[in-house]
Formats: C-alpha cells, sequence, structure tokens
C-alpha cells in the first residue's frame, strides 16, 4: 500500500460538483491498494498515517501527529500512484491491485483509521474526483508498506 500523505490546513473532495468530504487541518491521504496488500499491510498503514509526526511543536519541530493535534483526515483512493514509471512515456498500472481488490483494500483502510480517530472523511472510490488542498509548509511525505 502507498500513501501519500500531505499535511493541510484544509482539504476537500468534490463529485460532479457536490463536495462529498472534507477536512480542516489535518492529513490529505492519496492511497494506492497493491496487488500483495493484506490486512496487516493495511492495520499497519492506518498505523503510520495516524501516528506519523508531521505537526509542528512548541518548538517549531515536526513532532505531533494527526492525532496529536485532533485533526482531520481525508482518505481519497488513487491507483495511479502505484503506476510504474521507470520506462517509456506511457505509464504501467500493472503494480496497481486490481479494481475489486483496489476496493476491498480502500474500505479496509477506512475503517481501520475510523476505528481509531475521528474525524475521517473520504473521497469515492473510482469515481473522477477534483480535490482541492491548502498543503500546509509545504509538507508531503510517502508511505509505504
Amino acid at each position: 500500500m502507498i500513501a501519500l500523505i500531505q499535511r493541510v490546513k484544509q482539504a476537500s473532495v468534490a463529485v460532479q460538483g457536490e463536495t462529498i468530504g472534507a477536512i480542516g487541518t489535518g492529513l490529505l491521504a492519496l492511497v494506492a491498494v497493491q496487488p500483495g496488500d493484506t490486512p496487516a499491510s493495511i492495520e499497519r498503514m492506518a498505523e503510520r498515517l495516524l501516528a506519523y509526526r508531521v505537526f509542528s511543536d512548541a518548538e517549531g519541530r515536526m513532532n505531533l501527529s494527526v492525532q496529536a493535534v485532533a485533526g482531520g483526515v481525508l482518505l481519497v483512493s488513487q491507483f495511479t500512484l502505484a503506476a510504474d514509471t521507470r520506462s517509456g512515456l506511457r505509464p504501467s498500472f500493472t503494480s496497481a491491485a486490481p479494481p475489486e481488490q483496489a476496493l476491498a483494500g480502500f474500505n479496509a483502510l477506512v475503517e481501520a483509521v475510523r476505528r481509531r480517530h475521528d474525524p475521517v472523511a473520504t473521497g469515492r472510490f473510482g469515481a473522477d474526483m477534483q480535490v482541492s488542498l491548502v498543503n500546509d509548509g509545504p509538507v508531503t511525505f510517502w508511505l509505504e508498506t
């Protein structure tokens, strides 16, 4: 599983002009499910997303997690993160999970994060989504499990 996380002041996702998920301060996580992902790796990603220290403490150091700052989490499925771009001029998506497996893996991640944290918002799997954000920093990290 891959997650591109961004520390945000705010983020939202819309489908056909309707906002379906939004957060204030927190993390936007663009997520790709891969064929080898297991329930254990999905749980590990949920733990990492919520515990990863990307928010500033009183001294200005990145020592606080989204849970510590009571921030929101916006999870958006994005299979293109799993693209193989090492050669040629067209990405290959053979390293992304097939749609049924990806949907199950993404839903399992959403459930795992919601068990541990609130608020959690999501995009809509497989939809053409418009994601808006105000990246804070900018602070962006690539996580893999």
